[in-house]
C-alpha cells in the first residue's frame, strides 16, 4: 500500500460585487466578454478547476454574486487567481469583496475521521 498522500481539493467562495461597467453591458455583451476575455485566460493557464455561479443580489447589497471555484489543489487555485487577475474580471467588471478558501472536511482528514455531514433522505 502506498504511503503517498494527495493534496485535498481546494474550494474558494469568491464574493463579488458587479461594477457599473459590467452592468452597463447588455446581457449579450456580458456573455461575449466572459467567453472571449475571461474563459480563454483560465483555460490557457490552468487545469483541474471548475466553477459554479450563484446570484445573491436579491438578498444582499454588499455582494451581488458568489463564484464557487473548485481546484484540484493549491497550485491549481493559485494559477486560477493569477489568470483571473490578468483579465477585466478582476476589479474592472467585478469588485472582489472577499475570498473564503478551504478544503472540504479538512478536520476529518486531519484526525483520520469519517466526515460528519447531513444527508438528505
Amino acid at each position: 500500500m502506498s504511503t503517498a498522500t494527495t493534496e485535498p481539493p481546494v474550494t474558494a467562495f469568491m464574493l463579488v460585487k458587479t461594477t457599473p461597467e459590467w452592468l452597463a453591458l447588455t446581457v449579450e455583451e456580458r456573455v461575449h466578454a466572459f467567453t472571449t476575455q475571461v474563459l480563454p485566460a483560465i483555460e490557457a493557464k490552468t487545469t483541474g478547476v471548475r466553477s459554479r455561479f450563484y446570484d445573491t443580489e436579491f438578498y444582499s447589497v454588499r455582494v451581488t454574486d458568489v463564484w464557487v471555484w473548485e481546484a484540484e489543489g493549491h497550485h491549481s487555485y493559485q494559477l486560477l487567481i493569477d489568470a483571473l487577475r490578468e483579465t477585466p474580471f478582476w476589479d474592472r467588471y467585478f469588485e472582489i469583496v472577499d475570498l473564503l478558501v478551504g478544503t472540504e472536511n479538512g478536520y476529518a482528514r486531519t484526525y483520520g475521521l469519517e466526515p460528519v455531514a447531513t444527508i438528505a433522505t
